[in-house]
């Protein structure tokens, strides 16, 4: 029964997703394609806070951008959502178990790249960033 509730809220958030959309001048940005089922996101953050060191500043806006089926769409929303806010150093913890908990599904093996796609993209944008001040 629960599962089927959050079945049912992931295909709710697909169809009205939160942070959809482009961000002019970005500062971190990244786009990955899962080639196994074609899942695509594009994720791009601007960031507040331009006088601290890049690990001390906060996400000011994550938006998400792309195609692909609902979880991994609905996932790239609720991740968008969450890490606003945030500091880099935050979101640079996070993890596969962190996403599925946000989710709230249990993914098939399958399925779980799908779920996992917009961490991935995440990681990629901030790993960017390493290094800089």
């Amino acid at each position: 029964m629960e599962e089927r509730l959050y079945r049912e809220k992931l295909l709710e958030i697909y169809r009205n997703p939160q942070n959809r959309g482009e961000i002019s001048n970005p500062d971190l940005e990244a786009k990955m394609v899962n080639p196994l089922c074609g899942d695509e996101i594009k994720l791009q953050l601007k960031l507040a806070n331009r006088q601290l060191p890049i690990a001390n500043r906060k996400i000011q806006k994550a938006v998400f951008s792309g195609n692909g089926c609902a979880i991994s769409q609905a996932s790239a929303s609720i991740l968008a959502n969450h890490i606003e806010g945030r500091k880099l150093a935050e979101i640079k913890k996070l993890d596969v178990s962190d996403v599925l908990k946000l989710v709230g599904v249990n993914p098939s093996p399958a399925r779980l790249k799908c779920a996992v796609l917009s961490l991935e993209v995440l990681k990629e944008a901030i790993n960017g960033v390493q290094g800089k001040s």
